[in-house]
């Protein structure tokens, strides 16, 4: 059941994202029925009476199936039909990754009570701040439009209709700072309840491997991002930049840790 519910997710997904921009209720339909399939197939495949399977590929694919909403939601008050190029095939494409990498089961006798929320908050966290990234693409893409308006994306004439329906760029900008600031919420609240998962686990409050350093480092870049904005008032290439290190280094944080240790080292660790 899992992999005929991911199969049939993905191809809405990819569906979504092909129908012309005009097809928007037609587009938000089919995302929708991608959405609830791709939950079902994650609840499935993750969730069990007494245990969790966690693992990069299942990590990821529930951070873009909270992503998709996220993209939904906005849409629905803002034409961000940008967004859908780049969003729904990441979303294909992470709905069909945990029937390659399954992960490893984690049972839930013997956690402290804390580890459910740690991962759900810890996936909103990296779900939140993913939308962001894929907002700054598109920023990048409705900057270059409008300083080279005919010399950028030349062959991608429908990106070009859909960044041209976009809002205004402040508008998105202050889109984007809402998102981090979110995001940013939440990425200290995954620091704080690591910290004493860690602590319950290890006896001790933090531990010094790849996942902490790149969580915290991440943590920073998006601090000191906000309080760049709110400080010096930092915004266009700069805030573009900081927010694409960002993210790219969340996302080596957990993603690219454990697909190491997954794919190459083929280390069933949680």
């Amino acid at each position: 059941m899992f992999i005929i519910l991911s199969l049939l997710a993905a191809a809405l997904y990819l569906v979504s994202a092909c129908l012309p921009l005009t097809q928007r209720t037609a587009s938000a339909v089919a995302t929708a029925v991608a959405w609830l399939l791709h939950g079902s197939a994650l609840a499935a495949d993750m969730v069990g009476s007494d245990s969790l399977r966690i693992g990069f590929a299942s990590v990821l694919s529930a951070t873009l199936w909270i992503s998709v909403a996220a993209y939904w939601l906005e849409n629905r008050n803002l034409t961000l039909d940008g967004l859908r190029v780049l969003v729904l095939p990441s979303a294909a494409l992470a709905a069909l990754l945990p029937m390659a990498f399954p992960g490893v089961l984690v049972p839930l006798q013997g956690q402290t009570a804390l580890f459910p929320w740690h991962v759900a908050i810890a996936i909103l966290a990296y779900s939140t701040l993913t939308i962001a990234a894929f907002h700054a693409v598109l920023m990048a893409l409705q900057e270059s439009r409008l300083h080279s308006p005919h010399d950028s994306l030349r062959s991608a004439g429908w990106l070009n209709a859909a960044i041209d329906r976009l809002p205004a760029l402040l508008t998105m900008e202050r889109l984007l700072f809402r998102l981090i600031s979110f995001g940013f919420i939440l990425l200290t609240l995954t620091v704080l309840s690591g910290i004493v998962f860690s602590e319950y686990l290890f006896g001790k409050p933090i531990k010094w491997d790849h996942k902490t350093v790149f969580t915290l480092l991440s943590w920073v870049l998006f601090g000191a991002l906000l309080a760049g904005r709110f400080w010096r008032g930092w915004r266009g290439k700069l805030a573009l930049r900081f927010t694409l290190t960002g993210f790219a280094t969340l996302l080596l944080a957990y993603v690219g840790t454990r697909f190491v240790l997954e794919v190459v080292l083929h280390r069933g660790i949680a």
